[in-house]
């Protein structure tokens, strides 16, 4: 199954319409974040992401990298002093809400530059984040990142 994001606000009816999927809440964990100051590849464990000037790549707990777009890190993360906001330091992630959906089978996500490929396995939960973008996030990750509330 190949799904792509949208780049459209609200979740995407394939998650949202289906029976199978969970409401989440993202548990604050902490993060190191750097805003690149130059076009490159970010290197996750679901595949190679395009990442533009001003994006954050981020680096979690495991020393798994990803990148939030420079539009959608202020609404997701907070700056922990003395990290001043927009600038590189350590972040803490804000409670936000999504819709997700545990997958039985292989899978693919598009990202929104539409070169962007994610590849996701059985067990990998499809995750929508209501901002017009997908994500794909490991079983063992999600246990520990989000909270299910439904």
């Amino acid at each position: 199954m190949i799904f792509r994001c949208n780049g459209k606000i609200g979740y995407s009816v394939e998650i949202s319409g289906d029976p199978q999927r969970v409401e989440a809440r993202k548990l604050e964990r902490e993060v190191e974040a750097r805003f690149t100051d130059v076009a490159c590849i970010v290197r996750t464990p679901e595949g190679e992401v395009h990442a533009h000037p001003g994006d954050a790549i981020l680096t979690g707990n495991g020393g798994h990298h990803w990148r939030v777009s420079h539009a959608k890190f202020l609404h997701k993360y907070r700056p922990i002093p003395p990290t001043i906001a927009g600038t590189s330091g350590r972040y803490i992630s804000l409670p936000y809400h999504i819709l997700a959906l545990r997958m039985q089978e292989p899978f693919e996500v598009i990202l929104a530059d539409e070169v962007s490929k994610l590849s996701g396995h059985p067990g990998d939960w499809l995750v929508d984040y209501g901002d017009g973008s997908l994500g794909i996030v490991a079983h063992d990750i999600f246990a520990t990142t989000y909270e299910i509330l439904s």
